[in-house]
């Protein structure tokens, strides 16, 4: 079990002077060192904080609020409510609902989030702008560097793999800048992951949070964790996804995403071989046993 992080003195003051008569606060992060978020509470009022890691996520979870409020509903993502660059610090409101992933869910249930999930997400896609030269460069040189790694992973990873899956490996380190060269750019939420989906179960409505990896990519690059982890063994779940979305992913995103996934896949398990870490063995293994067996 994680021990539960230390809330900051000079943190604890911040939060008290936005939200006077703070009396209550309950440890939120996520289990690695990086997440550190609170729920704060003064009587029945109750907000976020979180302290971003570094400078860069911090500026990109500002930017994320900010799109939010000029294109979301106040019942789809959080708002902020105060903000400090010296702290590192961000203050939000409450969204109603729990974390999906691990939620147990009826069927009939998560197939309708998922589907409510695609349509914010359209929503989301629909209002970006097409980013700038600088944008398109920043996307380039990191499908550039992906493509370095699934080649740098080759040999690692050969001895444990398939023909098909070394194929798959080759062809990431080949084809990625390529493919996505082709694609518009969209303004990504970035980790739109079940994570960062919030279902309330009164309203039945889903909410989306953490902003802290939004920024210009292409837009099949957003479903690369749902693909690999979810929907490669449950379809049913893609396309209620994509019904929401309003449209099927084209060739070259269908490419693109299967080559994203199978990057991931063969990073999992070269690290694992050499941390000699089974869980990321067994990940690295499960994605690309799955990649392999639904070729675009």
């Amino acid at each position: 079990m994680m021990t539960a992080k230390l809330f900051p003195p000079e943190l604890r003051d911040w939060v008290a002077g936005h939200l006077p008569g703070l009396d209550a606060y309950e440890d939120r992060s996520w289990p690695r060192s990086t997440s550190r978020v609170w729920r704060v509470s003064a009587g029945n009022r109750s907000a976020y904080v979180k302290l971003s890691p570094t400078a860069l996520d911090f500026e990109r979870e500002l930017a994320g609020y900010a799109f939010t409020a000029a294109h979301l509903r106040e019942t789809d993502a959080p708002r902020l409510l105060a903000c400090d660059p010296g702290l590192l610090a961000i203050l939000s409101s409450p969204l109603p609902g729990r974390v999906v992933r691990d939620l147990p869910l009826e069927a009939s249930t998560e197939l309708r989030l998922h589907k409510d999930a695609g349509r914010l997400l359209r929503r989301w896609h629909e209002a970006s702008s097409t980013g700038t030269d600088a944008d398109r460069a920043a996307v380039r040189s990191d499908m550039e560097d992906q493509a370095r790694e699934a080649a740098d992973c080759l040999e690692d990873v050969a001895p444990y793999l398939s023909a098909d899956q070394l194929s798959l490996i080759e062809a990431a380190s080949t084809e990625l800048p390529g493919l996505a060269e082709r694609l518009p750019l969209v303004y990504r939420h970035g980790d739109y992951e079940t994570r960062n989906w919030l279902f309330d179960e009164d309203s039945g409505r889903h909410g989306l949070i953490d902003f802290a990896m939004a920024r210009y990519g292409v837009a099949a690059a957003e479903f690369r964790w749902l693909f690999g982890a979810v929907w490669s063994v449950r379809p049913q779940l893609r396309e209620a996804y994509f019904a929401g979305y309003g449209r099927p992913l084209t060739a070259d995103e269908d490419r693109l995403l299967h080559l994203l996934t199978v990057r991931l896949g063969a990073s999992y398990l070269r690290n694992g071989l050499a941390k000699d870490h089974e869980e990321l063995v067994a990940r690295g293994r499960l994605i690309l046993d799955r990649m392999a067996a639904h070729l675009p």
